[in-house]
């Protein structure tokens, strides 16, 4: 009889087929874990930048740049994850859940970026303390989502960040109809008011974007509990 070929399924000794190790099914790539935690960090980065800006406004000293950094890092971050998604035949998250994610976490960045562009083509004269109220909220916010974030392998003990974003977004919520209430009980002139109004739209928007990917990672984490 001829010698079997290499790489037979079939024993030689025995007869029988062999078995062969099926390919793991078990998500191996923790690198989203990682673009989520740089994500996380660089919008702590540009929503503390903002905050600066508006508390040295007129003078921002190149800060609207750095804000523009921020964002275009924010983009490259978004652009890696989807195409890992893309390339990854079992992920660590569920593919649709990190694509939303990752759409959140650009999309609070952008709104940071969005904001430092307006205040130069408005022309804005001096920050109003509502501005700068809502943008301290934002980075506290932005701060307590890239602790969930540096934290989300485990799926564990991560309860009170949402709950903490939560309590936040409400709060600049608040403080978005008093910022809005104000432009119209002061005899402002209405150019001021249409321009304060979006800046003050655009910041809600931001901090509306953290909770949004809050709830985001609350859902991924009771999928994967």
């Amino acid at each position: 009889m001829a010698p079997r070929a290499s790489g037979s399924l079939m024993s030689s000794r025995t007869g029988s087929f062999a078995t062969m190790p099926l390919p793991s099914l078990v998500p191996k790539d923790r690198v989203f874990f990682d673009l989520f935690n740089q994500a996380g960090q660089n919008n702590v980065r540009a929503a503390r930048l903002l905050e600066e800006m508006l508390a040295k406004w007129p003078d921002d000293g190149g800060l609207a740049r750095e804000i523009l950094l921020a964002e275009q890092e924010g983009d490259r971050i978004t652009h890696a994850i989807v195409q890992r998604v893309n390339s990854t035949f079992v992920t660590p998250i569920d593919g649709e859940d990190i694509y939303a994610l990752a759409t959140q976490l650009d999309d609070i960045v952008d709104n940071i970026d969005e904001t430092a562009d307006f205040m130069g083509l408005y022309q804005i004269e001096a920050p109003m303390d509502q501005a700068q109220a809502m943008a301290e909220v934002l980075v506290k916010s932005c701060e307590q989502l890239a602790a969930l974030l540096e934290n989300l392998r485990g799926f564990k003990d991560l309860e009170k960040y949402w709950i903490e974003i939560h309590r936040l977004e409400n709060d600049g919520d608040r403080l978005y109809r008093d910022a809005v209430a104000s432009l119209f009980a002061n005899g402002i002139d209405p150019m001021v008011v249409i321009r304060w109004k979006d800046l003050f739209s655009i910041l809600e928007r931001a901090v509306d974007a953290t909770e949004t990917a809050a709830h985001i990672l609350e859902g991924i984490v009771i999928k994967n509990a």
